[in-house]
């Protein structure tokens, strides 16, 4: 008797943690309708299972000054933004063809995530891991005040190794050395790592640490940034992470065909200020430097113009696939997309399909060899889905492509750590970097036509030819999409 009055009160308890889940997900979290209807069946379907998969899986962070800024901090950044938007009509930014003609991108960047617009930049492309990390530890190596460092994954390998040494090496020699890794993507890593480097005054810290390193209640909220910034002067921003992987001595991948960027300019200062944000976060720390955000004098490093915009769960809006969107709605000939991961909404769907009907030629790059199975029925089944519009889609060949990049009409080009999914557009913080600069849109076009001659092309005949077995497994795929 006494094993059924447990019994009940356990069931009544369930249920009535299921009904306050509801109420939050509900009247609290305001998802959108699909998200909060798939909850609600989680919860009332699965009541035992369904609260654990929502402890560990569906809390969304708070989004109210994530970040902590106070209001002096705050209003900084909005003066700033304000300044610019203020210049956009000035008689010096019309003067610059293709500024004034993504004015308007360039606007809703800036009131959406305060990415202001800097033009003196210079760029360097890497598309191969070994020439990646020479130039960075160089860099590294020539470093005189600081270097700021937040990858999302970090291994325990022969780089991962070398990279700890280098800046060992430089924090012994009184610069300060700050490191900043997810736990989630580094879940191999822990803190005894870096204890040479910590003993000589560098400073490492974990994005959503987990709880005695077995529960993670951020398991789904991953910080997927890779940024380095060295004495404030450069920054590499990018897909590379940190691993033997990237420099293609992985035998499962192969050759690791990926694409980062070096900037040098005052871009930088605002990749700064978006590693500082992060570390502010990580630490807790209450001060954060304002000259991270200041506009700093012209460098005339080089040409380039360019945006750096942020996006992450602590926001309402989506900025990165906003930002996406509104680029290949601005193509009047071309949009060549990389990414490792084609799973998107229907948005980014709707807006390719418009692109195609107006003509536009939409050429989509793939793995051919990707990390996770679901992920390969998921990218064609979206991909698939584009080819009676006319799509052009590559399966890349030579190895794992790991690129996130697009191009427009060989003018404007974004490259960052965001794939073309959800978990980069809803879950993920990411990163890119938005280029007004024909000389490099047209670099990274070229690269993309290079890779083609490594891709096999996916036609609609073949498609339409593919067995009941594989249809089966893309709609299970598509199924999985959101958290895939």
């Amino acid at each position: 008797m006494e094993m059924q009055n447990v019994i009940a009160l356990l069931v009544a308890l369930i249920t009535i943690l299921n009904i306050l889940f509801a109420i939050v997900v509900i009247f609290v979290e305001r998802r959108d309708v699909s998200s909060t209807w798939a909850w609600l069946m989680v919860l009332f379907f699965l009541p035992i299972v369904g609260f654990f998969v929502y402890i560990f899986l569906g809390r969304q962070l708070k989004q109210r000054n994530f970040y902590q800024l106070a209001e002096e901090e705050r209003n900084f950044l909005n003066d700033a933004v304000n300044i610019q938007l203020e210049q956009l009509t000035s008689s010096d930014f019309n003067e610059k063809p293709l500024l004034k003609e993504h004015a308007d991108l360039i606007t809703m960047n800036m009131k959406s995530s305060n990415a202001l617009l800097t033009d003196d930049n210079e760029v360097t492309i890497f598309q191969h891991g070994r020439d990646k990390f020479e130039s960075l530890f160089e860099d590294i190596q020539n470093a005189k005040k600081e270097i700021n460092l937040e990858y999302y994954i970090i291994q325990r390998d022969s780089l991962g190794k070398r990279l700890r040494d280098e800046l060992t090496k430089k924090a012994k020699e009184g610069v300060r050395v700050r490191v900043l890794y997810d736990e989630v993507g580094s879940r191999r890593m822990d803190r005894s790592f870096f204890k040479e480097l910590i003993d000589s005054g560098g400073e490492v810290e974990v994005f959503f640490p987990s709880f005695l390193k077995l529960i993670n209640f951020r398991f789904n909220t991953r910080n997927h940034r890779k940024l380095c910034i060295i004495d404030g002067e450069m920054a590499y921003i990018g897909g590379f992470n940190i691993g033997n992987e990237y420099l293609g001595l992985n035998k499962k991948f192969g050759n690791w065909r990926d694409t980062h960027l070096k900037i040098t300019g005052d871009a930088v200062t605002h990749i700064q200020g978006r590693f500082v944000l992060d570390w502010k976060q990580a630490t807790k720390q209450e001060i954060i430097d304002y000259e991270a955000y200041s506009i700093s004098e012209e460098r005339k490093n080089g040409s380039s113009a360019i945006q750096i915009i942020s996006s992450g769960p602590n926001s309402m809006t989506e900025h990165l696939k906003n930002m996406y969107l509104k680029l290949i709605m601005s193509a009047q000939r071309s949009v060549y997309i990389q990414t490792p991961y084609f799973v998107p909404d229907s948005s980014f769907m709707d807006v390719c399909k418009m692109a195609l009907l107006s003509g536009v030629d939409v050429r989509i790059m793939i793995p051919n060899k990707p990390d996770h199975p679901f992920v390969r029925w998921a990218n064609l089944a979206y991909a698939g889905e584009l080819l009676p519009y006319g799509a052009k889609i590559l399966l890349y060949d030579n190895g794992f492509l790991h690129a996130k990049s697009i191009v427009v009409d060989q003018e404007v080009a974004s490259v960052g750590t965001t794939n073309i999914d959800l978990r980069s557009f809803r879950l993920n913080f990411e990163v890119n970097a938005l280029i007004y600069d024909e000389k490099i849109a047209r670099n990274l076009y070229d690269l993309f036509l290079a890779d083609s001659q490594d891709s096999v092309e996916l036609t609609l005949e073949q498609y339409k030819e593919r067995s009941g077995t594989v249809r089966f497994k893309e709609s299970i795929s598509r199924l999985l999409s959101p958290i895939l």
